[in-house]
């Protein structure tokens, strides 16, 4: 089968008639030329199109403000993370205005709820001071100082300040 066909090369005068093969010859379904819906031409020098927006870190500024305000229960969820939220929303408002970035009001938010979580956090933690001080535990540390190694005199202050819970809120802890 190396030799080449007779018919090869020839331009057969009946178009419709099958070739020797058997084949019947298909032309290429699309015109000639270029490739349709080809590339768009490129932009003239120096016009080249604006980069897309950098908005992660008002983004980020917004979800960790609103995670520290959940997590302001905790005192330092809602210090820790409202600060970084407030960081965040400051770098955000900063690329806003350099024009890198079109989420400013996403990052205000940010700001604004991690600096509600801040002072949620402080006013937890004045809650959780005065719950401290209401139960008698500054005692119990006191009395757990002042008895060292000592477990027994480590079982009397746990147990003075058992009674000491039970007096106040007239509930029985368990352990």
């Amino acid at each position: 089968m190396t030799e080449t066909p007779e018919w090869y090369g020839k331009s057969d005068p009946n178009p419709a008639a099958p070739p020797p093969g058997g084949v019947p010859y298909q032309p290429y379904p699309y015109p000639p030329g270029p490739y349709p819906g080809g590339y768009p031409p490129a932009p003239p020098y120096g016009e080249y199109p604006p980069p897309a927006p950098r908005n992660g870190l008002g983004i980020a500024a917004l979800v960790v403000g609103i995670i520290a305000l959940v997590g302001a229960i905790s005192v330092v969820g809602g210090i820790l993370l409202g600060i970084v939220a407030v960081v965040l929303g400051f770098a955000g408002r900063a690329r806003v205005k350099r024009g890198e970035a079109t989420n400013g009001g996403t990052a205000l938010a940010g700001i604004v709820l991690g600096v509600v979580a801040v002072v949620a956090g402080l006013a937890f933690v004045a809650f959780w001071v005065g719950l401290f001080n209401e139960v008698g535990a500054s005692d119990y540390l006191e009395c757990l100082q002042q008895a060292g190694q000592d477990r027994a005199k480590v079982q009397e202050c746990s147990d003075q300040f058992r009674q000491s819970v039970e007096d106040r809120f007239t509930v029985t802890p368990t352990p």
